[in-house]
């Protein structure tokens, strides 16, 4: 289930992998952790040319940001437990740091995607209480 249009930051926990369907369309997976002190994983997936060149330049241990479409899944385990599965349908992929490559497969340059400083005055405009989730 698609659930709505996404952007996080994370390390790169487990390097991408290319894998080719039986249409011979290539898929490109990576496992992302988002989580600051506990893991909190999420699969980034996608089935985008455009995107070939930075995931081929990504690294476990890198810092990412990944725009795209946020999908949940349920897979049933082989002791008949259920568990839900989050992953992203990745439109725009940046590295963060020094060296870092941007790729997107929007109509949008790199010059339109608007990036936030680190001290960016958002935090202030709302309190952490006023968050309904």
């Amino acid at each position: 289930m698609s659930i709505a249009k996404s952007v996080v930051t994370g390390t790169v926990y487990r390097a991408p992998e290319k894998r080719f369907t039986q249409n011979n369309v290539a898929v490109s997976a990576f496992i992302l952790n988002i989580g600051e002190r506990d893991e909190m994983l999420i699969r980034v997936v996608s089935r985008r040319q455009a995107l070939d060149e930075i995931i081929d330049n990504i690294d476990k241990g890198e810092r990412v940001l990944v725009e795209g479409r946020l999908q949940t899944a349920t897979v049933k385990m082989d002791d008949g437990s259920e568990k839900r599965i989050y992953e992203i349908d990745a439109n725009t992929i940046e590295k963060l740091g020094e060296g870092a490559i941007s790729s997107t497969s929007s109509g949008y340059s790199n010059d339109e995607i608007v990036k936030f400083e680190s001290d960016d005055l958002s935090n202030e405009l709302i309190g952490e209480d006023e968050i309904p989730f």
